[in-house]
């Protein structure tokens, strides 16, 4: 069994706001995978509290260098999207630079188990979450945006939608940066692992009518020529998909922008769906 303690619950006090607005809960989530306690938070929206009924979640990843923190701090309206879209969000932790991968080299750096197994069982279990994959969603910016297709394709039975915002969506676009060859070994040596992982090699994987996806870049962004490709996939492959390029850089100025598109996105493939939550205690 997973042992899980609060470390914090925050409810959020700006004047003149109600006290069931949205509230953030630092969670601690025991990893058996990695063998340690790892920190998640859990932004339940307004009303939760009080209403008995159960909630589609979005799982928002953080980029390279990042951690669980990074979307509540960088962009303070995000409870008010929490409340706006009623959506419970999940922001876990991915480690410094993990890729969101199973890693075959570093015993330490399981975070694929971690988040689709080890995280969503949580969540599932101590909210009032609809425990479904049509009311299951994953998005992510940079690093992140290669970890929400990444898992979404790798598993199309926990996640029915997902976005990449910024993503870095093929492993090999610099075999020297961010630190991939700590997580696959070096490329030169490994590269059928590299490119097997990579999400612009994944899309055949993509079954009929299993996931909404959803892309975004910025214009001005390092990765914009990778995420047209993989549009282009994607449209060969005839995979249905949302695409959007918008003036930006790689930076939270772009996704505090960003993030709103894809949870209204998201918003609208749960309400399409309708799935109905089964009772819950």
């Amino acid at each position: 069994m997973q042992k899980a303690s609060f470390l914090l619950a925050i409810l959020c006090c700006l004047p003149g706001l109600k006290s069931n607005a949205a509230r953030i809960d630092t969670v601690l989530i025991h990893s058996q995978a990695m063998n340690r306690d790892i920190p998640v938070i859990v932004v339940t929206p307004e009303g939760y509290r009080q209403r008995k009924e159960a909630y589609p979640a979005v799982y928002l990843l953080h980029g390279y260098s990042g951690n669980y923190t990074e979307w509540t701090s960088n962009v303070p309206g995000l409870t008010s999207l929490a409340d706006e879209q009623q959506l419970l969000l999940v922001c876990p932790d991915g480690g410094y630079n993990s890729w969101y991968l199973d890693s075959p080299v570093d015993p330490a750096s399981q975070y694929e188990t971690h988040v689709v197994s080890e995280v969503v069982s949580y969540v599932d279990a101590h909210y009032r979450t609809i425990a479904d994959k049509h009311a299951r969603a994953i998005a992510g910016l940079s690093m992140g945006g290669h970890g929400a297709l990444f898992l979404a394709i790798r598993h199309q039975d926990v996640f029915g939608a997902a976005g990449s915002m910024s993503g870095g969506v093929d492993l090999t676009f610099d075999i020297n940066a961010w630190e991939i060859s700590l997580k696959l070994g070096r490329y030169e040596e490994n590269p059928l692992r590299w490119d097997s992982l990579s999400v612009i090699n994944m899309l055949p994987e993509v079954q009929t009518d299993s996931l909404a996806l959803m892309i975004d870049c910025g214009v001005n962004d390092f990765f914009i020529d990778i995420n047209r490709r993989l549009h282009q996939e994607l449209l060969q492959l005839e995979i249905p998909h949302d695409y959007t390029e918008r003036p930006g850089e790689h930076n939270w100025a772009y996704w505090g922008n960003a993030v709103q598109y894809q949870l209204l996105f998201f918003r609208n493939y749960f309400d399409k769906k309708q799935v109905q939550p089964s009772p819950k205690s």
